[in-house]
């Protein structure tokens, strides 16, 4: 028969020395952690739904917990931040606009940074590539930014939640990459055409598909949509084809990031995007091309 070794004492011999925190070894504490039962002062110790856990533990099981996430992969979040942020920078570039030429109604005249961004085919075939993306972030006058800012505002916020960032930012920006696209190959080569409408024309086509998938009421979208398009060729100076080319691609890439097969879905989705920014780049260039032939020819 064995005789269990005496618990350890205190320094006068009496009551038993208490063990350090695991996490803290200068810590004397009579608490455990329920889970993994070592020692832990209060500091580490977190309320569970049996006892306390040692953070540790705690950090462990959240990694197990499997978060929920929407149909097109993305963890759930309470609030948008991309769309205010996109918005943010669009009326920061007007203010400098409007300063720079002396009015918010017709920003265009005298601003340099307008006459930097806008876009044109012809520029563009000069090498100035930024204006296929810096054009989405300028507006003629203050009517112009309002509209498009409200639009963003009522689309991105929903579908940004939907996407989560990430996904939400790759569909903006090739949504408005597409509509620059439209206009480099379809519209004469000195068109002039700046605002956010190609990517917002991104976002309503992509919602359409959204809706379609989680079968929603279509009614209201549908509506949205016949709305646009009536102002799209009642309203002088509206791109047309940037507007179609934003729908276009918007909705083929939230077709591709809801329909994919969930258990590949960041791969398909990750596929969606670099597939179109290569045919969109592929078109531009093709473009490009013709438009240096001309360029050179005349």
């Amino acid at each position: 028969m064995t005789v269990p070794p005496s618990p350890p004492t205190g320094p006068d011999g009496g009551q038993p020395a208490l063990p350090g925190c695991v996490r803290h070894p200068d810590r004397p504490t009579g608490l455990r952690c329920t889970r993994c039962e070592r020692p832990a002062c209060p500091d580490c110790l977190r309320e569970a739904a049996v006892g306390y856990q040692c953070v540790d533990c705690v950090r462990e099981g959240n990694r197990d917990v499997r978060r929920p996430v929407t149909v097109a992969g993305a963890e759930l979040v309470s609030k948008p931040i991309v769309a205010p942020v996109l918005i943010a920078l669009n009326v920061v570039v007007f203010v400098i606009t409007a300063v720079q030429s002396g009015s918010i109604m017709t920003n265009y005249d005298g601003s340099d940074l307008f006459l930097d961004w806008f876009m044109r085919p012809v520029l563009v075939a000069t090498d100035e590539w930024w204006r296929l993306v810096t054009n989405g972030f300028l507006h003629d006058g203050v009517a112009h930014l309002g509209v498009n800012m409200l639009a963003l505002w009522f689309l991105g916020r929903d579908l940004e939640l939907l996407l989560g960032r990430g996904r939400f930012i790759a569909s903006y920006v090739l949504s408005l990459l597409g509509g620059s696209v439209a206009i480099m190959l379809f519209d004469s080569p000195m068109t002039a055409a700046v605002g956010a409408s190609g990517a917002i024309y991104g976002l309503l086509g992509g919602l359409l598909v959204a809706v379609l998938k989680l079968k929603l009421n279509i009614g209201p979208v549908l509506g949205v949509i016949a709305l646009n398009v009536a102002i799209t060729f009642s309203v002088p100076n509206i791109s047309f084809l940037a507007h179609a080319g934003g729908f276009v691609v918007g909705a083929a890439l939230m077709a591709a990031m809801l329909y994919a097969p969930s258990k590949q879905r960041g791969l398909w989705q990750l596929g969606a995007f670099v597939a179109t920014t290569v045919v969109l780049a592929g078109l531009t260039l093709y473009r490009y091309n013709e438009l240096q032939a001309l360029l050179l020819g005349g």
